[in-house]
């Protein structure tokens, strides 16, 4: 806004807080790789966990997809953040991490709920904490990279972390595991503690009040978000695809998850290596593209290898594309950086479990082909607000 008298400019400008230190962005990576290997282990080894606590898949399946909605807090996390409160959230996620696998050692099925709703609350949180805290941190022109390493953990969770469990759980058993959990997650803690510097706590207002989110922000939130849901609805019944249409054995579906978290990783690091180079946008059109044609050939695939070929294509577009969004809705609103993240991570969580949900109907009424058509509706969809995203650097 102009002073009419003086001519002054008196836009409100976001806070920016000192550039990270080297070693900050490794010890945010290191514990979010901790705690996405305590996410990701578990769909690998639901018939452990089946034994361990006593359940049925459904029962289990069941409380994993309750406990999904958690990641709805961060809408609120957001204002927290917003107030310069980033590693505070981000802590407190890794406490919850590391209570989590404490509490699922009880053994029992009511433990195991308590515990996975708690690991995705702290998951879901300090995830929001640290891209809010790169967005603060890292200019737009190099972000790219930063989140870019972040979201590596998602994928040395699945190719390193799931491996190293099975070796345990050989040893140990399936309790062996959640010790080794919580005691990676209590590293994970004291890491950020001593690594990370402490918050600069700052008013999040404008004139006084919180700063709005600008009706700009909802088109990199929503491309964000159907990337997400386009992803993840066809990867959740993609195993299942594989044992029904080319009897691919319960080996080889380990195999086939060894290798997309190869993909993961790959993909990951070309947006560390391309993403600022190309741009946020066309990182996100490309991915989606990449996605889109990995939905088309898993429909046409007519034999095992095409079908595995394909979607290892259509893993590598949704990952690329979906961390080249985060850059964008990191810069949707620089005045409430932290809100818009969470709103974000909010949408994202609805769009997810509405396109878990509706990928296992469809794929029971109309097989492959009724989940592909979801995927590439959400796809194009995604591209459409994407056409609409409309992003001005604050620096």
């Amino acid at each position: 806004r102009r002073d009419p008298r003086s001519g002054a400019d008196h836009r409100p400008v976001p806070h920016v807080p000192a550039p990270p230190r080297a070693g900050e962005l490794l010890a945010r990576t290191g514990a979010k790789t901790i705690s996405n290997t305590a996410l990701r282990w578990v769909g690998p080894f639901l018939p452990t966990l089946e034994r361990a606590f006593g359940a049925s898949p459904g029962t289990l399946t069941s409380i994993i997809g309750v406990a999904e909605l958690g990641g709805l807090t961060t809408v609120a996390s957001g204002r927290t953040i917003d107030r310069g409160h980033e590693r505070t959230v981000f802590v407190a996620g890794m406490t919850a991490v590391l209570a989590s696998s404490l509490i699922a050692l009880v053994g029992e099925i009511w433990s195991f709920a308590v515990s996975f709703g708690l690991l995705v609350l702290g998951v879901a949180n300090l995830t929001v904490a640290g891209h809010a805290w790169i967005g603060s941190r890292v200019p737009f022109s190099r972000r790219a990279r930063a989140l870019g390493i972040f979201e590596m953990s998602w994928a040395i969770a699945l190719l390193v972390g799931a491996p190293v469990l099975a070796a345990v759980i050989a040893l140990g058993g399936w309790r062996a595991a959640y010790v080794t959990l919580a005691i990676a997650a209590a590293v994970g803690v004291l890491w950020a503690l001593a690594s990370v510097r402490a918050d600069e706590p700052h008013p999040a207002t404008e004139a006084g009040r919180p700063a709005r989110l600008p009706r700009t922000a909802w088109a990199p939130m929503i491309a964000s978000a159907l990337a997400a849901a386009a992803g993840l609805g066809l990867f959740v019944v993609s195993g299942a695809w594989l044992d029904d249409e080319f009897g691919v054995s319960t080996g080889g579906l380990g195999v086939i998850a060894a290798a997309i978290g190869l993909v993961e990783l790959t993909s990951s690091g070309a947006v560390v290596a391309l993403g600022d180079r190309v741009g946020a946008r066309r990182s996100v059109a490309l991915g989606l593209l990449v996605l889109g044609v990995g939905g088309f050939l898993v429909a046409t695939a007519s034999n095992r290898a095409a079908a595995i070929v394909a979607l290892l294509v259509y893993i590598a577009g949704f990952e690329f594309a979906f961390v080249s969004s985060l850059t964008l809705v990191t810069e949707a609103a620089p005045l409430a950086r932290g809100r818009a993240i969470g709103l974000a991570n909010a949408i994202g969580t609805v769009a997810r479990a509405g396109a878990v949900t509706l990928s296992g109907q469809l794929y029971e009424a109309f097989g492959i082909d009724g989940t592909v058509a979801m995927t590439l509706t959400a796809t194009a969809v995604a591209m459409i607000a994407l056409a609409a995203t409309r992003i001005a650097p604050a620096r």
